[in-house]
């Protein structure tokens, strides 16, 4: 069986990284690359940078830190957030990232998913969903861009589903109900995506105990779990995730 994985979240604005409630009231929290690599030697599995700000001067920030990080980090990185291009996603990836997720250009243009697939292969191709309930969609969720701010016609299942179809990898399925508000993943909804496609998904949004974690990977189908705030806050570490993960009998890896 393969191991479930822990998957660190550094949300980033300029050079630091940031936390806030349902993308809103940011608070700065520390050094990208000091956080990724003290998550790593904690155990780890993935790095995820999210380039919350989006803008071309950030853009090019997220690049120069995730390359300085990526030079001493032997765990998978992920960058993301404003990528707008197969050119720009092989920016990255020459940059040191291992994989790029993207959001609201494929949402705007699909063809980019397939673009980079054909280009660099469906494993460095990660759709980033931010999905909110709406009982107005078949599914109950609708799909969000720009950082969770703008409502598309899209529903969450349907576009996740197109997503793998057009040769994403993976997908980052975020619940904008649930981020930053500890109150445990969105089980129904991860549920539903894990079900309809055959790529593997990462829960994102609403960790707020270990209980959480073990929760999404084992009822939710999810084949990974975001974490960010309960770290950063102090409320625990990544070992006592892990550790809990284990004594719930789901797969993980340890540090050696």
């Amino acid at each position: 069986m393969l191991s479930r994985r822990l998957i660190v979240c550094l949300d980033v604005a300029g050079a630091r990284v940031v936390k806030g409630t349902q993308f809103v009231a940011l608070r700065d929290v520390g050094d990208p690359a000091a956080l990724a690599e003290r998550y790593e030697s904690e155990g780890a599995d993935e790095i995820v940078f999210l380039d919350i700000a989006a803008s071309a001067e950030s853009r090019t920030t997220l690049l120069d830190v995730a390359r300085r990080t990526a030079e001493r980090l032997f765990i998978p990185l992920t960058i993301g957030g404003g990528v707008r291009s197969a050119d720009e996603m092989g920016d990255a990836l020459r940059g040191g990232a291992d994989k790029v997720s993207v959001n609201s250009a494929a949402v705007a243009r699909p063809a980019l998913l397939t673009e980079a697939a054909q280009r660099f292969g469906a494993q460095c191709v990660v759709a980033s969903i931010d999905a909110k309930r709406d009982d107005d969609t078949p599914s109950g969720w609708r799909v969000y861009v720009r950082g969770g701010r703008t409502a598309t016609e899209l529903d969450a299942l349907a576009w996740a589903c197109e997503c793998v179809a057009r040769g994403a990898g993976e997908i980052l399925l975020t619940s904008i109900d649930r981020d930053g508000a500890r109150s445990g993943y969105d089980v129904a909804l991860t549920r539903a995506v894990a079900s309809a496609v055959h790529v593997p998904v990462i829960a994102s949004g609403g960790a707020g105990s270990a209980a959480d974690v073990c929760e999404i990977l084992r009822d939710g189908g999810a084949d990974a779990a975001l974490v960010a705030g309960i770290l950063y806050d102090g409320l625990t570490t990544v070992g006592a995730l892990k550790d809990a993960m284990a004594a719930d009998g789901l797969p993980v890896r340890r540090v050696a």
